[in-house]
C-alpha cells in the first residue's frame, strides 16, 4: 500500500517536472531571438546614420563657382556680361534649356538619361570592358547626373574609388533633383573650351546669339563640344570637331528628331572661329548691378531698341561737343507711371581716350545741381500759398548776409513775375524767394522728394542750395521729377487723392517695382499739391522764354514739354530734365574731371540731346488740370497778385487753393490829380476838382530797373509847386549798401586804400540827393546817384537826403578781409 503511494507520488511529481521543462529547440530559439533584437538595435542607429549620410553627402548646393553678372532687357535680351571674377565666362545658373540642345544632348552622351536612376549599370559594364581591353582609362560609362557630379568635385582624378563617390551621389542627386534641374545644371556648369563655362556664354561666345536662336547646327556642335571642349580652339581639330557634329546630326535624323534635309541643311554650316564679343549695350548700367549683385543675372526694366537708340544719339552729340573739348554726357529716360528706367547711358565711351574717364558712370555721381532745384521751390511757394504763378518778385541788387547772387545775363529787371523768373531761370528773384520760404522748409521737401546727397544740415547750404550750392545725381534729379510728375497723374486717377507710393526713386530691377497698387494709401493731402505741381510744370513749358537767351526757341516742338536747364558755377555741369505726363528725360553734359568751358551750358548743350531724345519716344497728351484744387479768381494783370478793389486791368487766372490766402496787390495805389496831372492833396486843390486815379507804383529800387523793360511802366507824376508831399511812399532807396552789411574793401595795386561804390536810387532820378557820410556831407549827386566812399575799418553810417527833404539812413561796417 505505502510502495503504491510512493510510486503514484513519483509519477505525479515526474509529470509536473515534464510540464515545467521546455524542449531544447525553444530555448535556442529564445536565444536567437534576442540576439536578433540585439542586432536590430544596433543596425537601426547604423542604418539611419548611413541614410542621412547618403540624404546629407550631396550639399545644398551643387556649384558654388563664382558667376559672371548679367543684365538683359525687358524681354530678356542680353544687355551686357562681366566676366567672373575667376576669369571665367560662366553666366549664372538657367533652369531653362532649349529644346534642341537638350535632344541633342541626350542623345549624344546619355540617350538613356530619362530611364535610369543615374546609374547605368550597362554603360559601366561596357566602359569595364572597354577600358580592360585598350589597358588603360578610355571610357569612363558616366551618365549626365554623374558628369553633374564630376564637374562639380572640380577634377578629382578618374580612379575606382572616385567613381564610387560620383556614383554615390549621382544616385543621390536623382533623389533630390527632376531631370530637367539635372540638365540645368550640367549646360550651366559644362565646359565649352577655353574660359567659357555653360551653355549661355558658349552660345554667346561662339555664335553671338542666345541658346534659345541655335540652329540644330550649332546645338549639335555644343552638344559635343564638353566630352572634348578642346576642339573648339580656332584653326585647330576643326575637321574632327566637324565630323563629331555631323556624326551627331545623323543619329537625329536617325531618330526622326531631324529631317534629312535638314541634316544635310545643317552639315553645311560652317564651325564658330574666334569668340565672339559679348554685347555692351550698357556697360555703365552693368557696372552699377555689378556692384550691388555681383555673379547675378539681372532682368532690367531698360528697353534694348530704346537703349540702343540712345546710345547712337550720345554718341552723336559727343562727336560735336568734343570740338569745344567737352567730352562726357549721361542721360536716363524714366517712365513715369511706374519709374523704371528704359534706357540709360552713363556716360559717352571715349574708349581710345581713357584720360577722358569714359568708363565713369555720371548719373550716379554728384555734381553741382545749378538751377535744376527750381521749379521744386517754385512749387513749394505755391504750396505754401506765398505767391501766385505771376507774383512780382523783385529782381535788383541783392546781397544777404554778405551773398551777392547775379542774374547769367548780370542785368536787372526790377520785377518779374514768379513763373518768368522760373521759365527764364533768374538767379535774384530764386534767392528772394529761398530768403522768405526758409533753407528749413525748402531743404525738408527735396529729401522727402528723394534727394539723397543732402547730408549736410540746411545752414550749410544756406541761399546757395537753389543755385547749386548742394550737389545732387543725375539719378535724383530726373527721379524726382518724375515722382512730381506721378504724383499728378495719380490725383486725376484717384479722384483727388494723394497715394504714399507715387513718391520714390527710380528702378531699373524689372521685379523691384514699387509702386504696389493693393498696398497704397490713399490721403487728402500730399506733399506737394496737385495744382501746385500743375502750375509749376505750365511755367516750365517755356512758352515766354525771351528772345535774348540765345537759341531757346530753336527747340520748338509740336508736344507739350515741361523742362528746366541748369548750369553751374564756372561752366562745369550742363543739366536738363524734360517732364510729360509719361516721360521723364534728364541728360548731363561736362567733363569728368570738373573742368570747365565756355559754352559749356544746359541751353546750349544738354537741351538739344534731351528734345532729340524726347523725339524718340511716343507723343503724350498734357496733364490733366486738377480742378478740385483750383479756383478761378480775378488777378491783377501788372502785379501777379489777387486783385484789390483798385487793381485795373484785372485778368481770371486758374490757381492753387492755398493761393487764395495770398495778400492783395500791393502795389496799385490811389493817387489825386489835378487838370495838368499833377499830383495835389486837399491842402492845395478842392476836392471836387481832383481826378482820382488808381496807379502801379513800385519801390523806387524796382522801379529803377524795371521801367526800362517795360515800356508801359508810367512813374508817378510829381506833386504840383505848391503841394506838400504828405504820401507814405518811399521816393529814395538804398541799392548798395543794406542795412547792417558788411564790407571788404580791397587794397589798390599801389597799396593804397580803396574804395567802395554806393549806390541809391530815386523816383525822379533828376531830383538832388545829398550825401552824409557818419553825419559828415561827402558830396551831391544828380540823375546818377552813385557815391565813391573809403571809411576805414569799423562801424559807421550812411545818410542821404534829397532837396525835398526826404531821408533815409543806414548802418554798415568795414572789415579787414
Amino acid at each position: 500500500m505505502r510502495k503504491l503511494n510512493n510510486t503514484k507520488y513519483q509519477v505525479i511529481s515526474s509529470n509536473l517536472n515534464s510540464r515545467n521543462k521546455l524542449p531544447l529547440s525553444f530555448q535556442q530559439a529564445g536565444i536567437s531571438f534576442q540576439l536578433m533584437r540585439k542586432k536590430i538595435l544596433i543596425a537601426i542607429p547604423i542604418i539611419l546614420f548611413l541614410f542621412c549620410w547618403f540624404y546629407y553627402f550631396l550639399p545644398a548646393t551643387v556649384f558654388d563657382d563664382p558667376c559672371s553678372t548679367i543684365i538683359e532687357d525687358r524681354n530678356g535680351t542680353l544687355l551686357g556680361a562681366k566676366i567672373a571674377d575667376d576669369g571665367q565666362w560662366r553666366f549664372p545658373y538657367n533652369e531653362n534649356i532649349p529644346e534642341k540642345f537638350k535632344q541633342a544632348l541626350v542623345l549624344f552622351e546619355d540617350r538613356n538619361f530619362f530611364y535610369h536612376p543615374g546609374v547605368n549599370i550597362q554603360s559601366l559594364l561596357r566602359a569595364l570592358k572597354q577600358n580592360i581591353s585598350a589597358g588603360e582609362i578610355v571610357s569612363g560609362g558616366s551618365t549626365i547626373s554623374m558628369q553633374v557630379i564630376r564637374l562639380s568635385r572640380k577634377g578629382k582624378p578618374r580612379t575606382i574609388g572616385e567613381k564610387i563617390i560620383e556614383i554615390i551621389l549621382a544616385l543621390r542627386l536623382e533623389l533630390s533633383k527632376s531631370k530637367e534641374e539635372i540638365l540645368a545644371l550640367y549646360a550651366s556648369n559644362a565646359p565649352f573650351g577655353g574660359n567659357v563655362v555653360g551653355l549661355d556664354a558658349a552660345s554667346w561666345r561662339y555664335f553671338g546669339t542666345s541658346p534659345d536662336n541655335l540652329s540644330w547646327a550649332e546645338s549639335a556642335t555644343l552638344a559635343v563640344l564638353p566630352n572634348s571642349p578642346s576642339l573648339i580652339h580656332p584653326g585647330r581639330n576643326r575637321e574632327k570637331l566637324q565630323k563629331k557634329r555631323d556624326r551627331l546630326l545623323d543619329r537625329l535624323a536617325e531618330k526622326g528628331i531631324i529631317t534629312k534635309s535638314m541634316c544635310e541643311l545643317s552639315k553645311t554650316e560652317t564651325l564658330p572661329e574666334k569668340p565672339h564679343q559679348l554685347p555692351q549695350f550698357a556697360p555703365h548700367l552693368l557696372i552699377r548691378t555689378y556692384l550691388k549683385n555681383k555673379g547675378r543675372r539681372i532682368k532690367t526694366t531698360l528697353n534694348l531698341n530704346l537703349q540702343n537708340n540712345l546710345n547712337e544719339l550720345i554718341e552723336r552729340h559727343h562727336n560735336i561737343l568734343k570740338s569745344n573739348e567737352i567730352h562726357n554726357a549721361a542721360a536716363i529716360i524714366i517712365d513715369v507711371e511706374k519709374g523704371e528706367v528704359l534706357a540709360y547711358v552713363g556716360n559717352t565711351s571715349n574708349h581710345s581716350k581713357p584720360e577722358f574717364a569714359g568708363e565713369v558712370d555720371v548719373i550716379p555721381a554728384l555734381r553741382s545741381t545749378g538751377s535744376i532745384l527750381k521749379p521744386f521751390l517754385f512749387a513749394s511757394m505755391l504750396n505754401a500759398g506765398e505767391i501766385l504763378p505771376n507774383t512780382l518778385i523783385a529782381d535788383i541788387p541783392t546781397q544777404i548776409a554778405g551773398y551777392v547772387p547775379k542774374n547769367y545775363n548780370r542785368s536787372y529787371d526790377g520785377a518779374v513775375p514768379a513763373k518768368m523768373a522760373l521759365s527764364r531761370s533768374l538767379n535774384i528773384p530764386a534767392v528772394r524767394m529761398l530768403q522768405f520760404h526758409g533753407v528749413n522748409k525748402f531743404h525738408h521737401l527735396l529729401k522727402n522728394f528723394g534727394m539723397n546727397s543732402l547730408i549736410f544740415s540746411p545752414n550749410h547750404y544756406g541761399l546757395t542750395l537753389i543755385l547749386g550750392g548742394a550737389e545732387g545725381s543725375l539719378w535724383d534729379m530726373a527721379g524726382m521729377y518724375a515722382s512730381m510728375a506721378r504724383v499728378l497723374n495719380s490725383f486725376s486717377e484717384n479722384s483727388g487723392k494723394y497715394s504714399d507710393n507715387d513718391i520714390h526713386p527710380p528702378f531699373y530691377i524689372l521685379d523691384q517695382e514699387t509702386n504696389n497698387k493693393e498696398s497704397e494709401n490713399l490721403k487728402e493731402d500730399g506733399i506737394l499739391s496737385a495744382a501746385s505741381i500743375y502750375l509749376t510744370f505750365d511755367a516750365l513749358l517755356a512758352v515766354n522764354r525771351p528772345s535774348e537767351e540765345d537759341g531757346w526757341d530753336y527747340f520748338s516742338s509740336s508736344e507739350n514739354i515741361a523742362w528746366k536747364t541748369g548750369t553751374s558755377f564756372g561752366f562745369r555741369d550742363a543739366w536738363a530734365i524734360g517732364v510729360t505726363p509719361d516721360y521723364v528725360v534728364g541728360v548731363w553734359v561736362g567733363n569728368a574731371d570738373g573742368e570747365g568751358r565756355p559754352g559749356l551750358t544746359g541751353i546750349k548743350t544738354a537741351a538739344p540731346i534731351m528734345f532729340d531724345i524726347f523725339s524718340l519716344l511716343p507723343q503724350s497728351e498734357w496733364f490733366l488740370q486738377p480742378f478740385d484744387e483750383m479756383k478761378q479768381i480775378s488777378i491783377c494783370q501788372k502785379s501777379g497778385h489777387r486783385a484789390s478793389s483798385i487793381c485795373n486791368p484785372v485778368d481770371s487766372m486758374w490757381v492753387q487753393l492755398a493761393g487764395l490766402r495770398t495778400s492783395p496787390c500791393p502795389y496799385h495805389k490811389t493817387i489825386h490829380l489835378d487838370k495838368n496831372n499833377h499830383r495835389v492833396t486837399s491842402d492845395c486843390e478842392n476836392v471836387t476838382n481832383m481826378i482820382h486815379q488808381s496807379w502801379f507804383v513800385l519801390p523806387p529800387v524796382q522801379e529803377l530797373y524795371y521801367k526800362f523793360k517795360n515800356s508801359d511802366y508810367i512813374i508817378l507824376p510829381p506833386f504840383r509847386d505848391d503841394c506838400e508831399n504828405k504820401t507814405t511812399e518811399n521816393s529814395l532807396q538804398f541799392i548798395f549798401p543794406k542795412e547792417n552789411s558788411k564790407i571788404s574793401i580791397p587794397i589798390e595795386l599801389d597799396g593804397s586804400q580803396g574804395k567802395a561804390i554806393f549806390e541809391a536810387a530815386h523816383r525822379f532820378p533828376e531830383t538832388k540827393v545829398f550825401w552824409h557820410l557818419d553825419e559828415t556831407y561827402i558830396g551831391l549827386t544828380e540823375n546818377y546817384h552813385q557815391m565813391e566812399v573809403s571809411p576805414p575799418i569799423g562801424k559807421h553810417s550812411i545818410t542821404i537826403v534829397d532837396e525835398n527833404g526826404e531821408r533815409i539812413s543806414i548802418d554798415f561796417e568795414i572789415i579787414d578781409k
